[in-house]
């Protein structure tokens, strides 16, 4: 056949493979077989599976994430630890409805239960408003003691009055972090006195009996830190005092005050023999 005869596909540009009379192209190398897997091997492919895809069945369970807190505990423990929760709870239930009682209207429930809250809350969780008060306090009130002493000779003599307020002043002036004692233990105790006292120094009540107790306990201490009894002396009576002047009005101020000062003065108080070395009995 003529090499342009009409039929011929050289004639019309097709080449390549599979046209016809064309030869063969070359064959790719064949792919090289794979390796036979290890027995032992747990990964056949060579390479560790996915985190997505299961564990072989022969490998070793994670192990189990370690228990913290409470469940860390045996059962015993843990049945404390409730119980203990459960005690604290309930106790602060009842201080948070006590306290509420205490400083919300009078209303049925604490006219019923008036002497269970006030046990509840005196002394040391008394709540006032005289941070708001329209007329907050406009005086100076300071807290004095004297001392009947027992000699060693048998003698017996009176100190001076120690002024505890000046004290407590001279040790707040100045320090940044002053201690709740040095600021309100002895102001805190003069007022229970007060308000569970009537005007010739009786006591209304227990609560006036506890505040008068607690005052002279506070007046012992201070005296022995002071060493009021010297040495080998005995403390056997103690007296207490207040002093209160008005604060000066400013000098912008028409109002016209005095500042005599004005002395409240308590009987004698017999000091207890354990009481009387400055302990607390």
């Amino acid at each position: 056949m003529d090499a342009y005869d009409e039929g011929s596909h050289a004639r019309h540009g097709w080449t390549g493979p599979g046209v016809p009379g064309d030869p063969a192209p070359p064959s790719a190398p064949p792919a090289p077989a794979p390796a036979p897997a290890d027995r032992d091997d747990p990964w056949p492919s060579g390479a560790p599976p996915s985190s997505s895809a299961p564990p072989p069945p022969d490998a070793d369970p994670p192990p189990p994430e370690p228990r913290t807190g409470v469940a860390a505990l045996s059962l015993r423990h843990q049945i404390a630890a409730a119980v203990a929760l459960g005690i604290v709870a309930v106790v602060v239930c009842v201080h948070i409805g006590m306290t509420f009682l205490h400083v919300a209207p009078a209303n049925t429930v604490s006219k019923e239960h008036a002497e269970t809250i006030e046990d509840w809350i005196y002394p040391e969780f008394e709540q006032n408003w005289k941070l708001f008060a329209p007329n907050p306090l406009q005086q100076n009130i300071s807290v004095q003691v004297r001392a009947e002493v027992l000699a060693p000779d048998g003698g017996v003599r009176t100190t001076g009055w120690y002024d505890l307020s000046a004290e407590d002043g001279r040790a707040i002036d100045g320090n940044l972090l002053p201690s709740h004692t040095q600021q309100n233990e002895l102001r805190r105790a003069w007022d229970f006195f007060v308000a569970t006292h009537d005007g010739e120094d009786r006591p209304a009540g227990m609560r006036g009996t506890l505040a008068e107790s607690y005052l002279r306990r506070i007046m012992v201490m201070r005296l022995d830190r002071s060493d009021a009894a010297g040495p080998g002396g005995v403390v056997d009576r103690i007296q207490v005092r207040s002093r209160t002047a008005d604060v000066p009005p400013p000098e912008w101020s028409e109002e016209e005050v005095s500042t005599k000062p004005v002395y409240r003065m308590l009987p004698w108080w017999l000091v207890p023999e354990d009481e009387a070395r400055g302990g607390i009995g």
